[in-house]
């Protein structure tokens, strides 16, 4: 299975292609039309495509974006649960603002993930580009994470996080995973679109008396 996965499905520009950056390519459009629409089906569609891009990672010696996937796997479950379980109130859980408390440690976090990864990728892996590999990773944590808590503001972290993936997948040759994150992007601004007017839309509900 896994030679398959690493054989050329065809070529671009004289570079080969594998199934599994085509795959990873469909299922990850796939995954964020769904979270687009806040399809709780997104969680499992996403498990699939974080399986995939794990390979092509690694392959290509994006070694923080391999390990990333892993994490994926385990957000993705979470993610799945937070969006099916039910509050106190029976009610499921809904878009929301991120808090200042919240953007807090996120900040700190992030700089310091992203100075340790930076350095562990520089000093222990053969990686050409230990800096954004490092930066696109904590990101993409970042993003996630609140995403598993529906927040709006993870579409501004994707958006950020796309804007940097795109050249860098381009530079080492990823051609149609490029292409796919130009298409993310593309998402992403409708997803952000999509969970605005959602959140407006809450505001304007009336208040039960």
């Amino acid at each position: 299975m896994l030679d398959w996965l690493l054989s050329t499905a065809f070529t671009v520009r004289d570079t080969p292609m594998t199934w599994a950056e085509v795959l990873g390519f469909l299922t990850g459009v796939l995954n964020v039309w769904l979270l687009v629409r806040q399809n709780v089906a997104n969680w499992a569609v996403g498990i699939l495509n974080v399986l995939l891009l794990l390979v092509v990672f690694w392959t290509y010696g994006l070694y923080a974006d391999a390990s990333l996937q892993l994490v994926y796997v385990a957000l993705g479950l979470l993610g799945w649960w937070q969006w099916l379980r039910r509050g106190t109130d029976g009610a499921r859980l809904e878009v929301s603002r991120t808090t200042r408390a919240e953007w807090t440690v996120l900040a700190v976090v992030g700089m310091l993930a992203t100075v340790a990864l930076w350095l562990l990728l520089d000093r222990a892996t053969d990686s050409t580009v230990p800096l954004p590999d490092a930066l696109t990773t904590v990101l993409s944590l970042a993003a996630t994470y609140l995403q598993t808590r529906k927040k709006l503001e993870s579409w501004w972290i994707w958006i950020v996080a796309d804007l940097i993936y795109i050249p860098l997948y381009l530079y080492k040759g990823l051609w149609l995973t490029g292409a796919l994150y130009v298409v993310f992007l593309g998402l992403c601004v409708a997803g952000l679109l999509s969970w605005q007017r959602a959140l407006r839309g809450r505001a304007a509900e009336p208040v039960p008396a």
